[in-house]
């Protein structure tokens, strides 16, 4: 199946939502992002960022105890929940977790950013799938994404409203195949991996493959080398997170995403250099992407 370029003409036929004089920030809808570990403290502030940048109400940020005050002291403009955590640093989901009662209050979470450790973020994965309600749409990214492999069953109750962002590694892992499998058919692997788990797939790579459950596949050239960097896929989540938000199906939340995050390497690759740009330069370039 040849994939339909990400280009102006999918653009025009798929139109963006302009913001209307009189939203309010949760009419704009309301992320939560769930991320983050000992080692990675910061990863999570990348994509409550990126969601703001492209237009959603409210974030919060669910993170380690030990990294939450001091992500809401950097990042106030989002509101900060500390979870448990073990003693590696990862986060530990408890019965009595303030993140069921925030789940009651959000549009689109935002699971994974920052996480390490694939047992930790699957298990994170399923308790929020299980207590996810049918409006909530959820995107799982890095660790959680990896995750989701085994947790097909699990995640049916979100199907139509589910997004996986993973790389080649973690679609290997996805697929149960190893990265060559993977690397000789992308196209087929982001296909199956779409129609198994319901959801939009952004196979990220020097071009991106995007996948819907029914079939559609586009392709984006890319936006530069210099997006192969740290944190440039936790903005990412938090773009397409955000794109949700404000209500965007998934698929077309995907696709939107993927170019307005390369779009944003290539306006910094001819500012700053092809390399060398970081992932949170990105997200001041975001807002003038945004169609009016």
């Amino acid at each position: 199946m040849t994939p339909i370029e990400l280009d102006t003409a999918w653009r025009a036929a798929n139109p963006f939502p302009t913001a209307q004089g009189d939203t309010d920030k949760n009419s704009r809808g309301r992320v939560l992002a769930v991320g983050g570990c000992r080692q990675v403290p910061g990863a999570i502030r990348l994509t409550a960022e990126a969601a703001l940048r492209v237009g959603a109400g409210k974030v919060r940020m669910a993170t380690i105890s030990s990294a939450a005050l001091m992500l809401g002291v950097l990042f106030p403009e989002a509101a900060a929940i500390a979870l448990d955590e073990d003693e590696s640093g990862e986060i530990v989901v408890r019965p009595d977790s303030p993140l069921f009662d925030t789940l009651d209050h959000i549009d689109v979470g935002v699971i994974g950013p920052g996480m390490i450790d694939r047992a930790a973020a699957g298990r994170l994965v399923q308790a929020i799938a299980a207590a996810t309600r049918p409006a909530l749409s959820l995107v799982l990214d890095a660790a959680a994404c990896a995750a989701a492999g085994a947790l097909a069953e699990e995640l049916e109750g979100c199907a139509g409203r589910l997004v996986l962002t993973p790389h080649g590694g973690e679609m290997a892992e996805l697929c149960d195949c190893d990265a060559a499998a993977v690397k000789a058919d992308p196209q087929a692997r982001a296909l199956e991996v779409a129609r198994r788990f319901g959801a939009a797939v952004a196979l990220k790579g020097t071009s991106t493959l995007i996948a819907a459950p029914d079939g559609r596949l586009v392709r984006y050239a890319g936006g530069g080398i210099g997006l192969a960097t740290g944190g440039s896929g936790d903005v990412l989540a938090g773009v397409i997170g955000g794109l949700m938000a404000r209500g965007l199906p998934a698929f077309e939340a995907t696709c939107w995403g993927v170019w307005l995050h390369g779009e944003a390497g290539r306006i910094l690759a001819g500012k700053v250099g092809p390399v060398g740009f970081l992932a949170n330069e990105l997200l001041p370039e975001l807002p003038a992407l945004l169609p009016r």
